[in-house]
């Protein structure tokens, strides 16, 4: 299974009253894939995962899958700090009908190399849809080792990971020792060809929601050994990169969209909007960018 190069993390779009917002989020899953996405990651941390019910969840699959299931790789966020419960979520997406799963290392337990083995390893085994690992220390307070994901790989549907530990030594020993058809991801945009030049596939972005086409030209121009283009594209992208991350996503991505046009609403406690200060900083960028 081949998700793509550009995987964007999508954010869940909510109505003033802060329900999810199905047809927005559909006309959205659009948007991403007319400006360059291959594949979306529906209900992510980026969504608002942690705010999200499970049957919001399901509902977000089965609209995302409705728009662009025919034209783009859908991925479902399904996993949690509970195996039991990243079983049974991953067990109605798949119902569904969506192409991959995101499975997170689970967060605030902390296990062990051997517990995180055996939670993917049981999710794995729940399923036959391909899945993408995420290790993201930063958010869930343990780091997923390069050879526990090794041990992963060995496992059929497990086909890829997501590493966003900022780490390049990391990274590079992560390419080094998985088979030549693992796909690695960067979790980071500013990471992307940085990455791509040790042996990654691609990134599951965020800016992706408001440059795109960009990333793809780079990504493109790299795989297609224009280095020097794709070294220019990254330095002009890469203001955009660190933008929107001046505070926690999603908020910078949300309100970007929303000051760009394409509403997607507001924030579910304990997630806030930015603050003045923050938002002229993104105003000022969008700006730079002629998105606003």
């Amino acid at each position: 299974m081949d998700f793509g190069r550009l995987i964007t993390a999508m954010v869940t779009p909510f109505t003033a009253s802060l329900e999810v917002d199905y047809h927005r989020a559909q006309e959205l899953a659009n948007h991403l894939v007319d400006n360059g996405s291959d594949g979306i990651v529906v209900a992510g941390t980026t969504g608002e995962s942690p705010t999200l019910s499970k049957t919001e969840k399901i509902k977000l699959f089965a609209a995302v899958m409705e728009a662009v299931g025919h034209r783009a790789t859908v991925i479902a966020g399904t996993g949690s700090n509970d195996t039991l419960s990243s079983i049974a979520l991953s067990k109605e997406a798949e119902a569904v009908g969506v192409h991959g799963l995101l499975l997170v290392g689970p967060y605030y337990n902390k296990p062990t190399q051997e517990g995180y083995y055996r939670h993917f390893a049981a999710i794995a085994q729940a399923t036959k849809l391909p899945i993408m690992l995420y290790n993201v220390p930063g958010r869930t307070g343990s780091n997923i080792l390069p050879s526990t994901i090794k041990r992963l790989a060995a496992l059929d549907n497990i086909v890829a990971t997501k590493e966003a530990a900022g780490n390049m030594d990391q990274f590079s020993e992560l390419v080094a020792s998985l088979p030549d058809d693992f796909r690695v991801y960067s979790g980071d945009d500013g990471l992307t060809l940085p990455l791509l030049s040790v042996g990654g596939y691609g990134i599951v972005s965020v800016a992706g929601h408001l440059v795109g086409r960009g990333i793809k030209a780079m990504i493109d121009a790299y795989v297609q050994g224009r280095v020097q283009e794709a070294a220019q594209l990254h330095c002009q992208l890469f203001p955009m990169f660190k933008g929107l991350f001046q505070t926690t996503n999603p908020i910078g991505v949300k309100e970007a969209m929303n000051m760009t046009g394409f509403s997607v609403g507001g924030f579910r406690l304990p997630l806030v909007g930015a603050e003045p200060e923050q938002r002229e900083a993104l105003r000022n960028l969008l700006a730079g960018y002629n998105l606003i």
